[in-house]
């Protein structure tokens, strides 16, 4: 079975068009407006085995919050449609990603259950033209769309551009083995029988 999803979103601030494949080889093709976002869109399928596709017309007249929380919304939206029923999925994963200076741990629980617990504060406002503040609005976005307990912590780390590379690749790898298949779990990885 495929693991694929299309979302499209409309709204008076933003207008998404996103197909997402769990199952790719890392190709990106990333339109939002925002140089810096873009980037880290990229990083997040190249590192993590996604196809992603993504087109974002936003109010950037207004600021970049609308079109990063939002591009958040559909990524977990797109996220739980590719993941499906979660049989015989892994549910869990996690990753400790260095970059220079930089040292990131994520984990992430496919639980069915939003939580998002990121604690840092960007010593930038900017990075290239994406307000750093609005990291957290994406992460925030995408575990509550996508219905997932989301643990970002920065070990280390004082350039900004390498801590926020270094989120949005360890966010990657912890994904793709959240997601990726075990056949030992026959039906879902849970004691109740149900995510």
């Amino acid at each position: 079975m495929a693991r694929d999803a299309c979302v499209n979103r409309k709204t008076k601030e933003t207008n998404i068009q996103m197909t997402f494949s769990l199952d790719g080889s890392g190709k990106a093709s990333v339109a939002t407006g925002i140089g810096f976002f873009d980037h880290m869109l990229e990083g997040f399928a190249k590192h993590g085995f996604f196809d992603l596709s993504v087109s974002v017309m936003g109010d950037l007249q207004v600021d970049g919050h609308h079109t990063v929380e939002d591009t958040g919304i559909v990524l977990g939206q797109a996220i739980a449609q590719a993941v499906g029923d979660k049989k015989g999925i892994r549910r869990y994963g996690y990753f400790l990603l260095p970059m220079d200076d930089a040292l990131v741990a994520c984990a992430v629980d496919l639980c069915g259950r939003p939580w998002l617990n990121f604690d840092y504060q960007f010593p930038t406002q900017m990075i290239g033209n994406l307000d750093s503040q609005l990291i957290r609005e994406f992460f925030y976005a995408v575990s509550y769309s996508a219905g997932m307990n989301l643990h970002v912590k920065v070990l280390d780390g004082f350039n900004s551009h390498h801590v926020a590379e270094a989120m949005f690749k360890a966010f990657a790898k912890a994904l793709d083995m959240a997601t990726g298949m075990d056949e030992r779990i026959t039906d879902v990885l849970s004691t109740k029988g149900a995510l």
